[in-house]
């Protein structure tokens, strides 16, 4: 048996209790991704596209043309 998953918010979220945040959670196979106020929609994914992820977006290639 597994054991449950451990959710950290994100620093960004403004502490609290507010429910407006990214929550992090990372498993010996995976990281998950949800937003807090719909916990039932997760991104799944593993450290090296996630790293790839957040690079592009830091760096702003994604930026609307």
């Amino acid at each position: 048996m597994s054991a449950p998953i451990q959710w950290q918010k994100s620093t960004f979220s403004g502490g609290g209790s507010s429910e407006d945040c990214i929550e992090l959670a990372a498993t010996n196979i995976a990281i998950h991704l949800r937003e807090s106020d719909h916990p039932a929609a997760l991104l799944t994914t593993s450290p090296t596209p996630l790293h790839a992820l957040l690079s592009t977006l830091k760096s702003g290639r994604l930026a609307s043309r």
